[in-house]
């Protein structure tokens, strides 16, 4: 289990139940295995890690490609998710997709 996610051979230590590399992650969260493990893996990653550490991961672009279907799949952090998502909305430094 690993914190650095420097580390292509690592395993995030918030994928503690599975056997999967931050390689592995990464292609996942590039939609190379499809959209729907990129959905579920970003949505855990949105989850299950410190906010400063959800940009080590993602990008804003690939949170708001996936935002409408995303949405759903963020549990109890939702709140704080849209919550970040309307402010920067309003203040102008995102578009929301429909």
């Amino acid at each position: 289990m690993s914190i650095d996610f420097s580390d292509p051979d690592g395993r995030p230590y918030f994928l503690w139940s599975e056997n999967m590399t931050l390689a592995e992650l990464r292609q996942i969260l590039e939609g190379t295995w499809g959209e729907e493990l990129q959905i579920t893996y970003t949505a855990r990653i949105m989850r299950e890690c410190r906010v400063n550490e959800v940009w080590q991961l993602l990008t804003l672009e690939q949170i708001l490609s996936l935002w409408p279907r995303l949405q759903r799949r963020l549990g109890r952090s939702r709140k704080f998710w849209n919550y970040l998502a309307e402010v920067w909305s309003r203040h102008g430094l995102i578009q929301l997709p429909a």
